[in-house]
């Protein structure tokens, strides 16, 4: 359990970092284009119009973060206990596929509101450490499981940009995220819940091409709730399989998304 958590702190510790050397190139970018000359505007006039509308694709990571039990007390068939300890976690980030609609709301000079919803298409690969059980060469006896996900959201944001200058112009994002997963039940040993609710905050820029914007976008997302399905012990036919389903109490969704909108 120990080692789980050191290693989500290390992800989370490197995800930061890589924000941080963004943040940086993007102010450094920013600065750059101040010392540069005026030259003629794309579509000047884009930003005064009420509504934008517009498409997007993206890729996104999946990741999740779980809160592990510790030993559990196992009753065996024959009435016997015996205490084991299974701890489970995501050992990679998956990449996934993201595609969308777009309607932007302009609400001031510098402030926009923001509904894209989205389908997201990804996975997550689970690895389960049974660290009572050993295999025939010593190690501890692990197994895997493929949860796909398939995430319809929601996400309603709050843009603020910075000044246009020449054909481009950044801004920040954050808003939260409701999702509705289509995944089906199976007889897996982790199950989600039907609904999730994201935070976000992210960065892009406004790229003005002569016949439209394109939009790159880098956005961070975490789950405010708990997004294990705590029932899903109840509906396993195999009883072996509960003491993986039982080793997590709690699972809290990331995702980070790279996005393309085209308005």
């Amino acid at each position: 359990m120990m080692l789980n958590a050191q290693h989500n702190a290390q992800c989370t510790m490197m995800m930061m970092r890589r924000l941080y050397t963004l943040l940086y190139i993007l102010v450094l970018l920013t600065l750059t284009a101040e010392a540069q000359e005026r030259k003629p505007q794309n579509k000047p006039y884009i930003d005064l119009r009420p509504m934008h509308f517009g498409i997007l694709v993206g890729l996104h990571m999946q990741d999740i973060e779980f809160q592990n039990v510790g030993p559990q007390t196992v009753v065996q068939e024959d009435g016997t206990t015996t205490t084991e300890t299974v701890v489970c976690d995501q050992d990679t980030w998956n990449p996934g596929f993201s595609v969308g609609v777009l309607l932007d709301q302009r609400l001031s000079q510098h402030f926009s509101l923001r509904v894209a919803p989205t389908m997201h298409f990804g996975a997550k690969h689970l690895v389960f450490r049974h660290l009572n059980r050993l295999d025939p060469e010593g190690r501890i006896m692990e197994s895997t499981q493929d949860m796909k996900n398939t995430y319809i959201a929601f996400p309603l944001n709050l843009k603020f940009a910075a000044e246009r200058f020449n054909n481009y112009r950044p801004y920040l994002i954050g808003g939260i995220n409701p999702m509705l997963n289509l995944t089906s039940k199976s007889q897996d040993n982790i199950q989600l819940k039907r609904y999730d609710t994201m935070v976000e905050i992210g960065f892009g820029c406004d790229f003005y091409l002569p016949f439209f914007k394109l939009i790159p976008e880098l956005k961070f997302s975490y789950s405010l709730m708990n997004s294990l399905d705590m029932k899903h012990s109840d509906e396993l036919t195999n009883a072996a399989q509960r003491i993986y389903t039982n080793a997590v109490n709690s699972g809290h969704s990331k995702m980070i998304t790279l996005t393309f909108y085209f308005e």
